[in-house]
């Protein structure tokens, strides 16, 4: 021991040779002994991308991307056996969604879109100019297995959509595994015309495509979802976003032809903004912590009066998502927001001292004389806003507002005077006492103004709209859902559609 530490010091040279030849030939950074790495499920005709992304990658941060091809069929049919890997890339989303009712993966990204094409040698010596060209006699057709890759499976959809499929099969010479395999047969002449991605086209010299009308209807959308098998979910997830960033992974597919979605700015560590009513902390806050750490982003929460939140925009503010505590509020920003979507609904009652000493039954209770009462402030507050509609519409706002002793922006603080008992009575949402409930006797409403709406938007200007509908798909989860139902919500939220990555 004492030999080496005199080594290394008195040798700075050697040890800054050591270090570097780590980093350069063993793929190590500095504080990161091991590299890490994570395997990715990947249809054949995105392999162009896909490797050149992965070395890209590899290089920057340090993670190797192994990457195991094959058709999206026959990928599939191997993760069901297999059910190990970090992420599954397909050519048809259908893919996708048969894997998510497997249970195989969970959150989505699409990446860009496809569409079939007619694939014949340069120069078109079949002269093959239009969809019945494919019938003639002599003509050798090569397409993909349709129970191994995605443009084979929906080859076999569009000809049997036109009652074609078995006068089609007459001048099928081969069938292949893969999209590419296809398009290498072409290209080395042992077949005349095959059925093929646009995209992968665009990767031969040595081909021409034959544009048909009929296929334009059946583009399809290239799609990445995360496996549940991932032992390194971050790490993983970290990588699709990165594939999915139109400053980075879909720049190369738009280099090599394909058409790619818009996608999200790349960043390594981003920060998304997020207002929210005041109400819904409690239903949505530990599902946004849990969101963090599996994303590895931040989320930079704003909880406050809706009427605040709402000022706050019209000044300038731009949020990348908004839950607001009633629709009333979130119409006042629509044009900010995309996709807006109901999530719950929770009841306005009334809150008083345990034993409910005023013995108020009713709105019109509330204006006894020697009432100390609390309410939200109506222009900071959808709740403030909503209790003055309320009572305006039994005519009793005046009566009523001269016992008002407390007006503040949210609800929880008005539970806390209450619980001090500073106040007798307090107009709030169910939702703000369902954790003290035991603690305060409840007045329920039965007017049908007494109820506010809870609904999410993402903003049109987001530069992470992606990682927003991933936040959105985490707050209408099952999991999410009982904790909403736990703390005093009505669950509404129906459209397992609304925001799909």
């Amino acid at each position: 021991m004492r030999y080496q530490i005199h080594f290394l010091k008195d040798s700075p040279r050697i040890c800054l040779w050591l270090w570097m030849f780590a980093i350069l030939f063993l793929g190590c950074k500095p504080g990161n002994e091991q590299a890490s790495s994570i395997l990715v499920y990947c249809a054949a005709g995105m392999k162009p991308v896909l490797e050149q992304v992965a070395q890209t990658y590899q290089k920057e941060y340090g993670t190797r991307i192994d990457l195991q091809y094959g058709g999206s069929g026959t990928l599939l049919s191997n993760l069901r056996v297999a059910k190990q890997g970090d992420l599954y890339i397909a050519a048809d989303r259908s893919y996708i969604e048969e894997a998510k009712n497997f249970g195989l993966v969970a959150e989505t990204q699409p990446l860009a879109y496809i569409k079939p094409v007619i694939a014949v040698a340069k120069g078109n010596p079949l002269q093959i100019d239009k969809l019945n060209d494919l019938y003639d006699e002599g003509i050798k057709l090569a397409i993909a297995n349709p129970d191994a890759a995605s443009i084979g499976r929906l080859t076999k959809k569009m000809f049997i959509e036109t009652g074609q499929w078995q006068k089609l099969q007459s001048n099928v010479f081969v069938q292949m595994p893969t999209v590419n395999e296809v398009a290498n047969a072409i290209k080395l002449g042992t077949i005349g015309v095959g059925i093929i991605w646009d995209a992968t086209a665009n990767q031969y010299d040595e081909l021409e495509v034959v544009q048909i009308p009929e296929f334009e209807k059946y583009a399809k959308n290239i799609t990445i979802g995360m496996l549940n098998s991932s032992t390194q979910v971050t790490e993983a997830l970290k990588f699709m976003r990165f594939l999915s960033a139109r400053n980075e992974g879909l720049k190369v597919f738009d280099q090599l032809g394909y058409k790619p979605v818009e996608g999200d700015m790349w960043e390594e560590n981003p920060r998304i903004l997020f207002y929210s009513g005041g109400v819904n902390r409690l239903a949505v806050d530990g599902t946004i912590n849990a969101f963090e750490e599996r994303e590895g982003v931040k989320v930079d929460r704003v909880y406050n009066g809706c009427g605040i939140l709402v000022s706050q925009m019209k000044a300038g503010q731009h949020p990348d998502a908004y839950l607001s505590c009633d629709v009333s509020f979130m119409t006042q920003v629509a044009d900010r927001f995309e996709g807006i979507t109901d999530v719950s609904n929770t009841k306005i009652v009334i809150a008083v001292q345990k034993g409910n000493p005023k013995n108020i039954q009713n709105l019109k209770d509330l204006a006894q004389s020697d009432l100390q009462l609390g309410v939200c402030n109506h222009d900071q507050s959808a709740l403030g806003a909503l209790t003055k509609k309320l009572l305006e519409s039994q005519g009793i706002w005046e009566d009523v507002y001269k016992n008002v002793r407390s007006q503040t922006p949210t609800a929880d603080l008005l539970v806390n005077q209450i619980r001090t008992g500073s106040l007798d009575a307090v107009v709030v949402y169910e939702a703000n006492i369902a954790q003290v409930r035991d603690k305060l006797d409840v007045v329920v409403l039965t007017e049908k103004e007494a109820t506010a709406l809870q609904n999410f938007g993402i903003s049109a200007n987001s530069q992470h709209q992606y990682l927003v509908k991933r936040l959105f798909q985490f707050i209408t989860s099952t999991k999410s859902r009982e904790h909403y139902v736990e703390n005093g919500f009505t669950w509404i939220y129906n459209d397992p559609h609304a925001f799909q990555p």
